[in-house]
């Protein structure tokens, strides 16, 4: 083995560490645990609120565009932070970098406007 291949045992180990781990607690749990079945404890229970109706229920395509919307522009602000940090260390090659990065932000979040995915009937 090189180097190189050497470099990969921690991580390695870490995985095998983690997964042995997550077997092992799991089958504790299986073996252990107490097994009590009953039709209270079996029905469905979310939030404090009784089950009725069907779960079923369609949702408007809508809720779905305006959370993977938010997502996605949640997400865009994450690379804002680095920059933030570094900004002195950047110069001004990272304004101009932040500055295009912003400028299709800010494009993609007229377009979603203009194509009208945020207004909600």
């Amino acid at each position: 083995m090189n180097s190189s291949n050497l470099d990969y045992i921690p991580i390695l180990m870490q995985v095998i560490f983690a997964a042995g781990f997550v077997a092992l607690t799991i089958g504790i749990s299986h073996f252990v645990g107490p097994r009590r079945k009953s039709v209270t404890k079996d029905a469905n229970f979310e939030c404090g609120i009784e089950q009725h109706g069907n779960a079923r229920i369609p949702f408007s395509v809508k809720y779905f565009l305006v959370a993977i919307l938010f997502v996605l522009f949640d997400v865009e602000v994450i690379f804002m932070y680095p920059w933030a940090v570094n900004f002195r260390e950047m110069g001004m090659d990272g304004l101009v970098k932040m500055s295009i990065f912003m400028g299709l932000l800010l494009l993609g979040f007229y377009y979603v406007i203009k194509k009208g995915a945020l207004e909600w009937e």
